[in-house]
C-alpha cells in the first residue's frame, strides 16, 4: 500500500510541476506579447510626425491608446496611435509582427472610427498600419487598401509607399 501511496505522490507532484511550467510559460508569452506592442508603439510614435511632415500632411500631435466604451462598458474599439492637426486624422494599428487578418481588422475600425469617435467627425481620416516584421505580401495588401504602411527599416521607421500612393479617406 505504501509503495502505491508514494507512487501517486510522485505522479501527482510532477502533474502540479507541468502545470506550473505552462502556466509561468502562458504567463511570459502574454507579457512579452504586451511588451512587443508597447515597444512597436514606442519606435513608432516619435517618427510619426515626421515621416507624414515629409509626405506633405502637416500633423502636430500624436495621441496613444485612444479607446472607446460603448453604452454596455465594454470596450467598442481602439486606435494604438492617431496622428492629427486640425482637418487630418491618421489612424495608425501597431503590431510586431503584421498580418493580412490585422489589416482587415483596421480596415474594419476605420470603417466605425467616426461613430465611434465623433469628435473626429469632420477630420480627413487616413489609416496606416507599422510592424516590425512585415511580409512583403502583407504591405502590398495593406497599400492596395490605402493604407500608409510603415515598417522597420534597420534603427528606423520608414513609410514604405512609393511617390504614386494616394491614401483613401474614410
Amino acid at each position: 500500500m505504501s509503495i502505491e501511496i508514494d507512487r501517486l505522490f510522485q505522479a501527482t507532484h510532477q502533474d502540479i510541476q507541468e502545470t506550473s511550467r505552462v502556466v509561468r510559460e502562458l504567463s511570459n508569452s502574454f507579457g512579452n506579447w504586451y511588451h512587443h506592442l508597447e515597444f512597436v508603439e514606442e519606435m513608432v510614435r516619435p517618427a510619426v510626425l515626421r515621416l507624414f511632415r515629409a509626405r506633405g500632411l502637416d500633423v502636430h500631435y500624436v495621441m496613444r491608446d485612444l479607446v472607446v466604451i460603448d453604452d454596455t462598458g465594454q470596450e467598442d474599439m481602439e486606435i494604438d496611435l492617431m496622428v492629427t492637426n486640425a482637418i487630418h486624422a491618421i489612424a495608425v494599428e501597431c503590431k510586431s509582427r503584421l498580418t493580412i487578418e490585422d489589416v482587415q481588422e483596421h480596415l474594419s475600425r476605420l470603417a466605425r472610427f467616426k461613430r465611434c469617435y465623433p469628435r473626429f467627425a469632420d477630420y480627413r481620416l487616413m489609416g496606416a498600419v507599422a510592424a516590425m516584421v512585415l511580409p512583403d505580401e502583407v504591405a502590398r495588401y495593406a497599400y492596395r487598401q490605402g493604407l500608409f504602411v510603415l515598417a522597420q527599416s534597420g534603427e528606423a521607421i520608414l513609410i514604405r509607399n512609393d511617390a504614386r500612393f494616394n491614401p483613401k479617406e474614410w
